[in-house]
């Protein structure tokens, strides 16, 4: 990546084919300010056209995950939230909204490591990836009511996919802030760790042993198909399927097992195998 201060705000690093993207602003919990927004719609446009990563852990420096939005530093220019919230045509989603939704394009797993704040517009990034691994003492709150705001940044499609919509009134309309705990059984973590950086490396490495297509595919599935109805969901099935059968990752996969599988059921003396 570019050494501007700009793109200094996301580092990229990589364990083998894992990419671990680290916002980089531990002095202010990585607030969102606008270096950071493009810096991290870069990072996810560099890991987008890297075909070599199978995939990614988003974490922060410092003492938290993010802070959410630098509402100082944003509003010390009259400009910036036209710049924010302005989209271009032909596009989907504004800068705002590209820092959540936009890891949902990769088409590799993304695991959000969270720890200390996670609030606001950091919580929305957060719901933007495929999972997320909290610290037992990682706080959350959808906070933009603490300004009089809504929440802008994606989680109007993000928060719907994982928790009831009197919960996402209920924590949108408060801006409470609430435990690592409550967020599992809210639906908004998949797990509470005591390292979860750790735990998110082993989960990404035993992702990395399947087929990088059928992956791929199985995030596309549910996300393209997790709120349309039976005959679109069935369609995605099908379609998705159709372009996995027969590529050189789903004979592999498929070789594997089948010439593993029966030695190891003869070995267990559970098949008669000539």
């Amino acid at each position: 990546m570019q050494k501007n201060d700009e793109q200094q705000r996301v580092k990229i690093s990589y364990q083998q084919d894992i990419a671990i993207v680290s916002l980089n602003r531990p002095d202010k919990y990585n607030a969102l300010d606008m270096a950071m927004f493009d810096a991290i719609v870069a990072a996810i446009k560099e890991l987008k056209d890297n075909r070599a990563i199978r995939a990614v852990i988003l974490r922060g420096e410092g003492k938290g995950f993010c802070a959410g939005l630098d509402m100082v530093s944003v509003m010390k220019n009259p400009l910036n939230v036209s710049t924010l919230l302005k989209k271009e045509h032909g596009v989907i989603s504004n800068l705002a909204q590209d820092v959540g939704y936009l890891w949902r394009d990769l088409a590799v797993p993304v695991i959000a490591v969270t720890h200390g704040s996670c609030f606001g517009g950091g919580m929305q990034i957060a719901l933007g990836a495929d999972f997320r691994y909290a610290s037992e003492d990682c706080r959350f709150s959808i906070m933009e009511a603490k300004w009089g705001l809504i929440p802008d940044m994606s989680l109007s499609v993000t928060l719907r996919e994982l928790t009831r919509i009197d919960v996402a009134k209920e924590l949108t309309m408060t801006g409470r802030i609430f435990n690592a705990d409550e967020a599992y059984r809210l639906g908004l973590v998949s797990k509470v760790c005591e390292d979860p950086l750790a735990d998110a490396l082993e989960f990404a490495k035993s992702l990395t042993a399947r087929s990088p297509d059928a992956v791929m595919y199985a995030k596309k599935l549910f996300n393209d198909s997790w709120l349309s109805d039976d005959t679109q969901a069935l369609d995605f099935e099908t379609r998705y399927q159709k372009k996995i059968l027969g590529r050189w990752n789903h004979l592999v996969a498929a070789s594997r097992n089948f010439f593993k599988s029966p030695l190891q059921y003869k070995k267990r003396g559970k098949l008669d195998v000539e």
